[in-house]
């Protein structure tokens, strides 16, 4: 096998595997907490947006991103820019899984309030 083909592949397994690990380690995916939060709410599971991205949950009030605890940065954004395409006021579920994660709630708050962004804040737990 050429080395670079042999480099390919050790890379792909590697990334696999880490895949793998980080999946392993959450209690349940994304989308089981994206259900049961948007069934809960009367809203529409995986909206499809003009550009063909997708917003996690729409509610009759609410453009709505889930990410758990870490992630809390990104989904600052998420939700925002699925506020821009829809016109709905944006929300953000971060999932915490463990005591923990209590941290990146706060962060998240702490950013949302010093910001006066117009983002609303739900937390989900197992």
């Amino acid at each position: 096998m050429r080395p670079g083909r042999l480099f390919r592949w050790a890379m792909a397994a590697l990334l696999l595997t880490a895949a793998a690990a980080g999946s392993a380690a959450r209690m349940h995916p994304e989308s089981w907490y994206q259900r049961q939060w948007c069934r809960e709410h009367q809203g529409q599971v995986e909206y499809l947006l003009p550009d063909k991205t997708r917003c996690y949950c729409l509610t009759e009030t609410h453009a709505v991103e889930f990410d758990f605890g870490p992630k809390w940065a990104e989904a600052i954004g998420q939700a925002l820019y699925y506020s821009l395409q829809t016109g709905k006021r944006a929300g953000i579920v971060l999932i915490l899984e463990k005591e923990t994660d209590y941290k990146y709630w706060l962060r998240l708050n702490t950013t949302i309030q010093h910001f006066q962004l117009p983002i609303d804040t739900w937390m989900m737990t197992p």
